[in-house]
């Protein structure tokens, strides 16, 4: 069983969310970490899709098929079943704040925090060119492999 639980999440969840918890499985893997990971949206109108193409594009390049993701919304039972709720900007940081129930016990943080760069939002590459999604990536591993590193030393 898992010790750690880790949520990534982002508006939709279908670009930078699913990035990030790509990039996480690849690194936890690497570091033989057991911890349970998934993403969602603070929005729900993508819920069911799967990640943009561009995204699972990017995925690719990478060596990693996320094409069996799905979108989904935030719950409040999320609050309680993660260990961590991991924000890509502080937009969602402050939805996840007033989403979270009383007496939750989730750690939430920006995924930047993990890479070093505390208050930095990854970039939303929806509206842009498909470079945006690798920027996005190399955003998300850098941060990745810092929480991952945290949390086989304890904690993050």
């Amino acid at each position: 069983m898992s010790k750690f639980a880790v949520l990534f999440v982002c508006l939709g969840n279908i670009c930078r969310s699913p990035l990030a918890e790509a990039a996480f499985r690849l690194e936890a893997e690497r570091l033989g970490l057991s911890v349970a990971v998934d993403s969602a949206g603070t929005g729900g109108w993508h819920q069911g899709e799967p990640p943009d193409r561009r995204a699972q594009a990017a995925a690719r390049r990478n060596g990693v098929d996320i094409g069996g993701y799905r979108a989904r919304q935030v719950r409040k039972e999320d609050f309680v079943r993660f260990t961590h709720i991991v924000a890509m900007d502080p937009d969602n940081l402050a939805d996840l704040e007033r989403l979270r129930p009383p007496g939750a016990q989730a750690e939430l943080s920006l995924i930047l925090e993990h890479a070093g760069r505390a208050s930095e939002p990854v970039e939303d590459p929806y509206y842009g060119g498909d470079d945006g999604f690798d920027v996005t990536w190399a955003d998300v591993s850098a941060a990745a492999r810092g929480l991952a590193l945290a949390l086989r030393h304890g904690g993050a």
